[in-house]
């Protein structure tokens, strides 16, 4: 799958609009060398689940852009696609893909339900990373016949986005909010172990995103609730999201440490939760007609979402094309709100240190 159809492809007039007035995205340093290596969950599996427990996805999903099931959970392109568009190469494969893969341009190991923690049951963080330790032996046994030398090991760059499911696990288990936290550290710690075997690895430019508005989401909003006051004014689940931010300050503050203690490593922690928190808050700024509500799902107003009859069911109705909606199945951004996300990130204005995506280019 090429690269290259740019932010705007197939995207409404008024999301347009908005996108093109975010600030100009200078031509990326990278050419035809870049290398991205993928760390994460269903935000960023561009059809790794397919491909290593041959689960079948059928259309609505990729209706928008591929105008076929790619293997992602989203109508059209992930976040993680219009980066790679940002550094004009190729979507990442997944490394489950047995057939048609190119690894040339690097390997996405994300894989759609993946946690931190358990470290030891697929398809973990931990055994994410255990995957691409195994990648790189191979591609230097192969040497030269191998899809990326030791030098584009050195160069790439290592992105990493996980935790959502980690967090969603807490609350549906029921677990009362000071047991949630508690249990956050753990977390933190996996990730923590996964930079520095990457570090330790020859890799030395990293990239991590937060997690985003849990809170937000139609699949937790559905939920049975005693009451409406843990919801803030824009609808959303207060604790949900508090958890969140708790989990986003302990990785920034570990990205912080790791930046003293890891010598001449970059290690740029952005901000999604902002992003995407503010496009739930303003989504009619940019162009959404609904914020809350699934576009594919099942129940109607006010978040058109059951567990039961979920995206890809027959019996489940999805929204014509065209329809603004932030969320496309309950749980994942649609292609829309993606882009924007993408186009935000692409500003460095939510990332620390501010530096832009294809940095490790130039490193």
């Amino acid at each position: 799958m090429g690269g290259g159809g740019g932010l705007g492809h197939c995207l409404t007039t008024s999301l347009l609009v908005v996108i093109c007035s975010l600030p100009a995205l200078v031509e990326s340093a990278c050419g035809s060398n870049a290398v991205v290596f993928n760390f994460g969950d269903s935000n960023s599996d561009t059809g790794g689940l397919v491909a290593g427990l041959g689960y079948q996805i059928s259309l609505p999903e990729g209706r928008v852009f591929f105008h076929r099931p790619s293997g992602r959970y989203c109508d059209g392109r992930l976040i993680l696609d219009f980066l790679c568009e940002s550094l004009k190469t190729n979507y990442l494969s997944p490394y489950l893909e047995s057939l048609g893969s190119d690894f040339r341009n690097g390997v996405n190991f994300a894989i759609a339900g993946s946690k931190t923690v358990p470290p030891d049951v697929p398809f973990s963080l931990h055994i994410q990373v255990n995957q691409f330790l195994h990648f790189k032996s191979r591609s230097m046994e192969l040497n030269a016949r191998g899809p990326i030398n030791d030098e584009g090991f050195h160069k790439a760059l290592y992105a990493i986005d996980i935790g959502q499911n980690d967090l969603s696990a807490f609350f549906d288990a029921n677990l009362p909010y000071d047991q949630v936290i508690q249990r956050i550290p753990f977390v933190i710690s996996e990730i923590d172990t996964a930079i520095k075997t990457l570090y330790d690895n020859g890799g030395k430019n990293f990239w991590i995103h937060n997690t985003g508005p849990l809170g937000c989401l139609p699949v937790k909003l559905s939920l049975p609730r005693k009451d409406n006051g843990s919801l803030d004014q824009y609808g959303c689940l207060m604790p949900v999201n508090n958890a969140a931010k708790e989990f986003n300050a302990q990785l920034s503050t570990l990205c912080d440490e790791l930046r003293s203690e890891l010598k001449d490593a970059t290690i740029v922690y952005t901000d999604i939760f902002t992003i995407k928190y503010d496009i739930i808050a303003n989504h009619t700024t940019y162009g959404f007609e609904s914020s809350l509500m699934a576009c594919c799902g099942y129940g109607g107003p006010p978040y058109n979402f059951n567990l039961n009859i979920t995206c890809g069911n027959p019996a489940c109705p999805v929204c014509p094309e065209g329809s603004k909606y932030v969320s496309w199945d309950g749980v994942h951004y649609a292609e829309a709100a993606n882009a924007v996300v993408a186009s935000k990130i692409l500003t460095t204005e939510y990332s620390k240190p501010k530096v832009r995506f294809d940095y490790f280019c130039v490193a």
